[in-house]
């Protein structure tokens, strides 16, 4: 088979006794070890002079190339580019966008010192596969270099449409970095057709059918990869979790009140104001949900160096306190918020237990936790998913509530609508969800992806 090559912002390097960081490293690294290959990115670390020769360790068959970062480019390609100006435009909110000129320089530097690296460890023959909106450019810069092989690039965020796109000063050298790769993967067709659209309004590029694009002398492929989640391994681990002491009790403690559970990284685009909303406006017009309602809110810390994300935790915590000092009996606390990170199957276990899944984003590229959600029910007895219409996944989860996250009405009313639902309709909802998660599988996302980027070898 043929070599392959997965570049992404950070590498998730293996360590002995310790499971893998998220279903998305389980996938790559099965897929290089099914292929053997070399998994090449930032290890995390800042350092004062860090080194352009990467560090390399290999594990069963796949080896790590890594390299630090120094403090500058942390500040102003991760911090400053990658994430206070690519991630709010992607998401949706051009208001928290801080454009400086030194983030732009720096995010084509760490690119170009990235592909540098890169060259020096690729032998001929490889599929090279890079991941996400921190390396856009790569491929390009790695053309320069003199590679030819097939290059695939995969966005795991949205696809803004163009009129938001070209409130970015930089975005027509966006779309040039793009057009270098051979396969451009998205979430939803949504996305890939912001993507089309731009290009034709940007360089009056021409489409052929759904997915071949020629533009400024490229000729590109695009497709629609949704990922998906180990569906058998999130089951088995929601089944183990909740026979396990601290589930047990748990369960012991909530007794017969009714769970509502959101679980997100704590980020404005999660929605997570209008949600903390949401729930007030639930105790405050159906009354009969107090003394019976528990809402849990995980946020797991996030970009703590970026204000905007300070600010938001110090809202959430409020707001918290405003609900409870408001709802709140000698018995009975109706918000649980709390920001801290929790294994994974801690939260398999929870998701089991609560009879409402809250996911609300204002704007997604896919979600995963939802879909982790829907595999963690009693097939028996399941719970009810409510999703927010502008999470990439809601163009699978038909079978969820969907509500405008925006509106918190409407997502208060869903979860009433949530809480009452008969248990057969709960049922033929959480069977039509689960057929979709094992179609859409995680591995299904994986070799669809890699099949479509060999074709384009020779």
């Amino acid at each position: 088979m043929t070599r392959l090559v997965v570049v992404s912002n950070r590498v998730s390097i293996p360590e002995e006794g310790k499971p893998q960081a998220g279903g998305l490293a389980v996938a790559i690294t099965g897929a290089l070890s099914e292929h053997g290959g070399l998994w090449f990115g930032w290890d995390g670390r800042v350092k004062q002079v860090p080194s352009n020769r990467p560090s390399v360790v290999t594990r069963d068959n796949i080896d790590y190339a890594t390299l630090s970062l120094s403090k500058e480019d942390y500040d102003n390609y991760y911090l400053g580019f990658a994430n206070e100006v690519l991630w709010p435009v992607f998401h949706f909110n051009l208001g928290a966008m801080d454009f400086q000129l030194d983030h732009v320089k720096a995010y084509s530097r760490v690119n170009a010192r990235f592909a540098e690296a890169l060259v020096t460890l690729v032998q001929g023959d490889e599929l090279i596969w890079v991941h996400d909106y921190h390396l856009l450019p790569l491929g390009k810069e790695l053309r320069e270099r003199g590679i030819r092989q097939p290059l695939g690039f995969f966005l795991h965020i949205p696809f803004p449409s163009f009129d938001l796109l070209r409130a970015l000063p930089c975005y027509r050298e966006l779309l040039e970095d793009l057009l270098h790769y051979d396969l451009v993967g998205f979430q939803t067709e949504n996305d890939r057709h912001a993507f089309h659209e731009a290009l034709v309004e940007t360089f009056d590029a021409t489409l052929e059918g759904d997915n071949v694009i020629d533009c400024l002398g490229h000729r590109l492929r695009t497709g629609v990869y949704p990922v998906g989640i180990d569906v058998d391994e999130a089951i088995a681990e929601a089944e183990h979790a909740i026979t396990q002491a601290p589930a047990c009790q748990f369960q012991a403690d909530l007794g017969k009140r009714d769970l509502i559970i959101g679980a997100d990284r704590l980020d404005y685009s999660k929605g997570l104001v209008q949600r903390f909303n949401a729930i007030e406006t639930l105790l405050t017009h159906f009354k009969h949900r107090r003394q019976r309602t528990i809402f849990m809110q995980i946020a797991s810390p996030s970009r703590s160096a970026i204000p905007e994300y300070d600010e938001l935790r110090r809202q959430l915590e409020g707001m918290a306190g405003h609900i409870n000092g408001t709802y709140a009996d000698i018995d009975w606390l109706p918000v649980h918020y709390l920001n801290q990170t929790y294994a994974h199957a801690d939260l398999m276990g929870l998701f089991r237990a609560a009879r409402v899944g809250l996911v609300t984003p204002l704007r997604d590229g896919m979600n995963l936790v939802c879909k982790e959600f829907v595999a963690a029910q009693d097939p028996d007895d399941p719970g009810v998913l409510v999703l927010s219409d502008l999470a990439g996944a809601a163009r699978e989860l038909s079978g969820a509530l969907l509500v405008n996250p925006y509106d918190v009405h409407d997502i208060t009313s869903a979860i009433e609508r949530a809480l009452n639902m008969p248990r057969d309709e709960r049922r033929q909802r959480y069977r039509e969800m689960i057929d979709v998660l094992r179609r859409n599988s995680l591995l299904t996302w994986r070799q669809r992806f890699i099949d479509d980027l060999a074709q384009q070898v020779g």
